[in-house]
């Protein structure tokens, strides 16, 4: 597969195009294709995820000058979270050229948000290895930062964990507990699901690819009941 299409709507020729592909190459295609001659994307991701939040952070530091590091945190958060690397994916197209199975071509929702999200982070470690830090952070001030704007009027940087332990501890004179209710998936791509309780009551239950971020999604359902 030819990648000049997209390394013309990111304004970017690798010299390496096998970093390229290799940041495109999802796990499940190596499984239909053994003997392909590319590792899969896990390890540039890994990469990847260090190299945005690092620069995320710089961006924020010197945005807000006078915000602690708690806000600058939960900003960060909300930047690099699978639904607005999802949307940076679909705005550079970048899902026609991720090489996957065909089973995980048919994922659909939040399945298809974090594939795309997680090439995403892949891509910009690949970016990063082949152009260096200068390229890298003008891709994400592009491409990433832009989204800073929306992220500050939907408030979706608000922590709903901490919305609702205020809540409840206002109203009900207690702390929200997070118990594990499910883990599911393989090693590499586990799905937990976590509950939220208010003493031994079992309020809602959220899903997500890490313990905190299906608290988070446990705490949101929790708040969308109008306690």
């Amino acid at each position: 597969m030819s990648f000049e299409a997209l390394e013309k709507t990111i304004g970017i020729t690798f010299k390496n195009k096998d970093l390229l592909t290799e940041s495109l190459t999802h796990r499940s295609y190596l499984n239909e294709y053994p003997r392909w001659h590319l590792p899969h994307n896990e390890r540039m991701e890994y990469l990847g995820d260090a190299v945005l939040e690092l620069l995320v952070s710089e961006e924020l530091f010197k945005k807000f000058p006078t915000e602690p590091e708690g806000q600058l945190t939960v900003f960060r958060a909300a930047l690099v979270n699978y639904q607005i690397l999802a949307k940076v994916a679909e705005g550079i197209g970048i899902e026609k050229f991720i090489l996957m199975s065909r089973g995980e071509r048919k994922d659909t929702g939040k399945a298809r948000e974090v594939i795309l999200a997680n090439a995403m982070e892949a891509l910009i470690g690949a970016i990063y290895l082949d152009q260096g830090f200068a390229v890298i952070k003008q891709f994400v001030e592009k491409f990433v930062m832009s989204h800073l704007a929306e992220v500050l009027k939907t408030k979706s940087y608000k922590d709903a964990k901490s919305e609702l332990q205020e809540l409840v501890q206002e109203k009900m004179k207690t702390t929200p507990t997070y118990r594990v209710m499910e883990e599911s998936g393989p090693a590499h791509k586990r799905i937990f699901k976590m509950g939220v309780y208010f003493g031994e009551k079992f309020i809602a239950d959220g899903e997500g690819q890490s313990k905190q971020e299906a608290e988070l999604e446990a705490a949101k359902n929790a708040l969308a009941r109008n306690l």
